[in-house]
């Protein structure tokens, strides 16, 4: 007697998912309107009977991805009146405002690895509105949707970012979350480099991690183990700022799932062992209009525009305010330190690694300026909305490229001082509004007061314990 199939759910091939993934992102990119969209997924949900729940994504202040699973049919009846609690979440409203509600991004629709998120079940992308419905001011992903549409009605520009995310590759399951147990991390590899042998740990999570990249339409480029031990990156095609920010989160998600279903931990701390180079997020970035690159001029200082090198001057110009906004966590300041290729020199270079803003080498499709001093703990929302109406607003714009190249001042070593720059600097604080650097004040305070305030040399427990991507509701109530 054959045993009859109690669950048949949702499970597409790796070659299929990347077509549909791919599909989804040039429609996307297309401006195909949200109400096409938005008919076309709900008949799709509608059809497809193998799908059991939809996870709806949202981020929060400090870079968190938070995730609620609905049950389809639930969420085909109810997708205009998705709320949650948001006196749960750090740096959202306050208890007596807890109410806020979801809007469902249609565009920003995956299929997912089965293997990977388990079969049956999409994930979609949504911004934060407040109990009236109007977008809500700390939705960071939110602000930067609607910073990068009201730049391209303005005059067709088109904000281009591509980040270079790195991370540690650590044995055993939440390692982070452990660590005021084991009070340190074991590699898994001691390779270094661009070398891993075929077939070890780091490898086979790299190979593993980078076939989910490309199933969810990443469109990779390359990937490869860093100079630290245990230490990777995979790096994949530029796009445009809000897309490429939601797959800097589902980088971090996909690398953090596969890691566990290995048995070990993806960590995305700055500065995790002593003695051995930090992760960073480099993020590069450049506008086009019109299907020019903005930044492109054959004759210019380094191949870069007149307009590259405003951009860079005013990014320079408040390069101590942003610098918490790019660098959020406690252990973000130990990465900052100029023995290991540190970028932490306010001043832009083609060659000094050292310096907060290099110029790559580019030609006219790929010219662009890199900002170094971006750690991997960064709100990606947070950090391109920053950097991009920075780039076209700040002051700082006409200093020639000898100028800007011959920067002294440093970024601040440690939380402390970082924090009072942000406070000084009226622009910085400007683009966020009061209210949220304010609240982002509050929060960034209450994680450095957990730890002690001089760093030394020495990674310290709470830094590791009390880090915001450490999701451990248990262990912050027991301060």
């Amino acid at each position: 007697m054959t045993t009859p199939i109690l669950r048949d759910f949702l499970e597409i091939p790796y070659e299929e998912l990347e077509e549909m993934n791919l599909a989804a992102k040039q429609a996307r990119l297309d401006r195909t309107p949200i109400s096409t969209l938005q008919e076309q997924r709900m008949k799709y949900l509608t059809d497809e009977r193998r799908i059991k729940a939809v996870t709806v994504c949202f981020t929060d202040l400090e870079g968190r991805l938070q995730m609620l699973d609905y049950d389809k049919k639930y969420l085909l009846k109810s997708y205009d009146n998705l709320t949650f609690d948001g006196s749960s979440i750090r740096g959202f409203s306050a208890q007596h405002e807890s109410d806020l509600r979801l809007s469902i991004d249609w565009s920003a629709f995956y299929w997912l690895p089965a293997d990977i998120f388990g079969p049956g079940k999409i994930l979609v992308f949504s911004e934060v509105l407040d109990r009236d419905g109007s977008p809500y001011h700390a939705d960071m992903r939110g602000r930067l949707k609607l910073a990068a549409e009201k730049l391209f009605a303005k005059d067709g520009t088109l904000c281009y970012v591509a980040p270079e995310i790195e991370g540690f590759l650590f044995k055993g399951r939440d390692a982070e979350r452990r660590y005021y147990e084991t009070e340190g991390f074991e590699y898994v590899s001691k390779g270094g480099y661009y070398h891993s042998l075929p077939g070890d740990s780091l490898r086979l999570f790299i190979d593993s991690a980078a076939e989910v990249q490309r199933a969810m339409g990443f469109q990779n480029e390359k990937d490869h183990p860093e100079v630290a031990p245990s230490q990777f990156e995979m790096n994949f095609g530029y796009s445009e700022a809000i897309v490429t920010a939601d797959q800097v989160q589902l980088y971090k998600l996909l690398c953090r799932q596969v890691a566990a279903k290995l048995d070990m931990t993806a960590s995305f701390l700055p500065k995790p062992v002593t003695g051995v180079n930090g992760s960073g997020m480099h993020t590069n970035m450049s506008f086009a209009r019109g299907g020019k690159n903005l930044f492109w001029d054959a004759n210019g200082e380094d191949g870069l525009s007149q307009a590259g090198w405003d951009a860079i001057g005013r990014i320079l110009h408040v390069g101590e305010g942003l610098c918490l906004l790019l660098n959020p966590s406690v252990n973000a300041y130990r990465r900052l330190d100029p023995h290991y290729e540190a970028p932490n020199q306010i001043k832009a270079s083609a060659n000094d690694r050292g310096s907060m803003v290099r110029i790559p080498t580019g030609n006219e499709r790929s010219a662009r300026i890199e900002v170094r001093s971006v750690a991997p703990d960064a709100n990606p929302y947070l950090v391109f909305y920053t950097l991009m109406r920075t780039a076209l607003e700040g002051k700082g714009a006409g200093a020639s490229a000898e100028v800007l190249k011959a920067g002294t001042k440093t970024l601040p070593d440690n939380i402390y001082d970082a924090m009072s720059l942000f406070e000084q600097d009226s622009f910085v604080t400007g683009l966020v509004g009061e209210d949220v650097a304010q609240r982002y004040i509050g929060l960034k305070r209450m994680q450095a007061d957990r730890c002690a305030k001089s760093l030394g040399s020495l990674i310290k427990v709470p830094e590791i314990q009390f880090h915001h991507e450490v999701t451990n509701q248990f262990l912050w109530s027991m301060f």
